[in-house]
């Protein structure tokens, strides 16, 4: 099964995603580590990112290209796995189509958490408040004008991804807010009705 899952940030997809991980025993694949696991390799396009890296640019998507249909041949993705931060926009999503349909796959369902934004911003505070009381360290990105931020990110580039798998038929919502047995449980049903 290839899953994505949708939602802003603090939706709960890291949290839900190790859980599906560990239940359904697929990979969760993100970007960010498949370009460290390439550098890594010494590969040819390790080599490639590297110095990209190394001169401060970013990679192109042609390259993420490359290396998400590298990792999606190796052996552990036999049985499918998690797409995750590797489809933000919907030129990423037909690109991981266009992988996918080359090797006679396709992306089976995508998951949206819905969330009230603004009950995450309170989940936020409550979390700075809690990690001040045990004399932990916040997070720099922490606070409620970066999270805010990130949330017009995701309404303004990742949303628009709702629509392009409704329309294929692949979208799911499931109510993000529950308490997170509760938000598991109607993700792993809606698994079970795909699978």
């Amino acid at each position: 099964m290839i899953l994505i899952l949708l939602g802003p940030p603090g939706a709960g997809k890291g949290t839900q995603a190790k859980r599906i991980v560990e239940e359904r025993g697929i990979p969760q694949l993100s970007t960010g580590d498949m370009l460290r696991a390439s550098i890594a390799s010494g590969s040819e396009l390790g080599n490639r990112c590297k110095a990209i890296m190394d001169r401060g640019d970013l990679v192109s998507d042609a390259i993420i290209e490359e290396i998400i249909t590298e990792r999606v041949k190796a052996d552990d993705c036999g049985k499918g796995f998690i797409l995750d931060g590797a489809v933000r926009t919907v030129g990423q999503a037909e690109m991981i189509d266009r992988v996918l349909s080359g090797l006679g796959r396709q992306v089976d369902v995508v998951i949206e958490l819905t969330v009230d934004e603004d009950e995450l911003v309170n989940r936020l505070k409550a979390r700075v408040a809690e990690t001040k009381a045990k004399g932990e360290e916040v997070r720099a990105d922490d606070n409620e004008e970066t999270f805010r931020k990130r949330q017009a990110v995701y309404r303004d580039q990742t949303a628009p991804l709702i629509p392009y798998y409704e329309g294929q038929g692949k979208l799911r919502r499931v109510d993000g807010m529950g308490e997170i047995e509760d938000v598991a449980r109607a993700i792993s049903e809606v698994l079970d009705g795909v699978a």
